[in-house]
């Protein structure tokens, strides 16, 4: 097997039921080891890409190869292969190539005075990844895949808009959640949050007791009936109109674990509020009340620098290890945007090179995303809509986006947010036919549309008790597609979708 600026580390037939131990995988991933669910051949090799960057890739080809090709993406800054994903894809009897992006690890350091390393990083590593998968794909099959797919969220999310918008070639379905595109925006509007809050012990701050038990409850308690049903999910938070003013401490009770103070107060009116720049432009949507889980709590509310702000600014804008990020403003946002390195915001309107070769897109968004705001996607797609001047229900036709309701940052989450986009949070996983139903899941759905025509109406999620399949469905939804949302019909049980209408 000969590539082209490409040497092969290993090939290994690896047996269903296996557990590969990842021991070369970078600790910051969080993936020691990774469960195989089919007999594949895992093929393990480095791309360079310049004389000073390149990609580690696998490529998992299974005995019971349906013809198909799919790439998976990454997240957050990191290199880290998504193991779950290629074990998920290979279990289907799809072809499967994963990258990891260019560096090892979450850190964004590897960026520090390589524009090579940052290039991978916005789309080089994903497409060339693709390009590599198919070829050995074919060398391994004797022939060429018949179709070729997409799945990943977040930054992976971004990647496969960014193969849309680029490299329209690449695939013939794409599956893009929670895409972190309009990436300055998004860091920018990621940044300022410590600038509201502050470290601990500032007059704004709020401590995590705070955001649990006082704020995120009162959340629910204003906003959760919007939909008609008390069931501690909130359908729409885009109906949500929170005032926190009435938590704030009386002139004689100043008990702060169960009040707030005024700036308190203050802070969170902003949090849920836009970013506009100076010119009172958009720079990025505001946070949805809702969604102030363990993951926001940690990353956006903890009391320092949201970490990929940090590092976006100090080793690929500034190049500046050294770089105060406490300090950084309005005018550091708007040098982001200026900046804007390889096009990373992901922004192109026109996806008519996509259409015109019968590319199908779906987009999906958790509605309790605390790390990426859900009115993006919205907003992207009305972007689309505008610059292709294309309505909705023709827009539909290749590029269809769903709302998510009770879904946290790409996985987990209070809702039936499982809808077939990863396994990963799920334990005791079953890919029974049920599972992989195209009308519940988003993946065969996928599949379905490029392959038979049949456009997904809904996405059907789940929720499992404690997350688990063994365990049983707690509730299951029909997530409507944009700009439709779920209404309950005000009586029947709340936790069975035919309780709810798409309107």
């Amino acid at each position: 097997m000969s590539i082209p600026n490409t040497t092969v580390y290993f090939s290994d037939f690896v047996p269903t039921g296996s557990i590969i131990e990842l021991r070369d995988n970078d600790p910051s991933c969080g993936r020691p080891s990774q469960f195989v669910l089919e007999d594949i051949c895992r093929i393990s090799m480095y791309t360079s890409t310049s004389t000073r960057s390149g990609l580690n890739l696998e490529v998992w080809l299974p005995r019971n190869w349906t013809g198909q090709f799919l790439s998976t993406g990454n997240g957050g800054l990191s290199g880290c292969i998504q193991y779950e994903d290629m074990a998920y894809a290979s279990a289907l009897g799809i072809a499967t190539v994963g990258a990891n992006n260019g560096h090892n690890g979450t850190s964004g350091k590897a960026f520090l005075q390589n524009p090579d390393v940052v290039e991978d990083y916005v789309y080089r590593s994903a497409h060339t990844g693709v390009v590599v998968g198919k070829a050995i794909t074919k060398e391994f099959y004797g022939k060429s895949h018949t179709k070729s797919y997409y799945l990943g969220c977040s930054t992976g999310g971004r990647q496969g808009l960014k193969s849309v918008q680029d490299f329209p070639e690449d695939f013939d379905g794409v599956i893009a959640g929670a895409p972190a595109n309009d990436f300055s925006g998004l860091l920018s509007w990621s940044g300022r949050h410590f600038g509201i809050l502050g470290p601990p012990g500032s007059p704004s701050f709020i401590t995590e007791e705070q955001w649990t038990n006082l704020i995120h409850t009162d959340i629910i308690e204003q906003c959760d009936t919007v939909d008609g049903v008390a069931d501690g999910v909130i359908e729409d938070p885009n109906l949500c109109d929170y005032k926190p003013e009435r938590l704030i401490c009386s002139s004689d009770t100043n008990d702060r674990p169960n009040c707030l103070s005024g700036e308190q107060a203050k802070a969170i009116r902003t949090i849920f509020s836009p970013l506009y720049n100076p010119e009172g432009e958009l720079w990025f949507p505001r946070q949805h009340p809702g969604s102030e889980d363990a993951v926001t709590r940690a990353m956006m509310y903890s009391g320092k620098p949201f970490p990929y702000t940090a590092d976006w600014f100090r080793y690929t804008l500034y190049n500046d290890p050294n770089l105060d990020v406490t300090k950084l403003n309005r005018s550091d946002w708007a040098y982001s945007q200026a900046v804007n390195p390889f096009n990373i915001d992901t922004w192109k309107g026109d996806l008519s090179r996509f259409k015109s070769r019968n590319g199908k897109l779906i987009t999906w968004h958790g509605q309790s995303d605390g790390l990426i705001s859900p009115a993006n996607s919205e907003r992207y797609y009305d972007h689309v809509s505008h610059t292709m001047n294309i309505p909705p229900s023709e827009l539909d036709h290749f590029y269809r986006f769903f709302r998510i309701s009770g879904l946290g940052h790409c996985r987990g989450g209070d809702g039936a947010w499982a809808i077939g986009q990863t396994l990963r949070n799920i334990e005791e996983i079953q890919l029974d036919k049920e599972f992989l139903d195209p009308d519940r899941n988003v993946l065969t759905s996928m599949i379905r549309w490029v392959e038979e025509g049949k456009a997904p109406d809904t996405l059907f999620g789940r929720k499992y008790v404690n997350d688990s399949m063994a365990l049983g469905i707690q509730s299951s939804r029909r997530h409507c597609r944009y700009p439709l949302r779920n209404q309950y019909h005000g009586n029947g049980n709340s936790s069975l979708p035919e309780s709810w209408t798409c309107r």
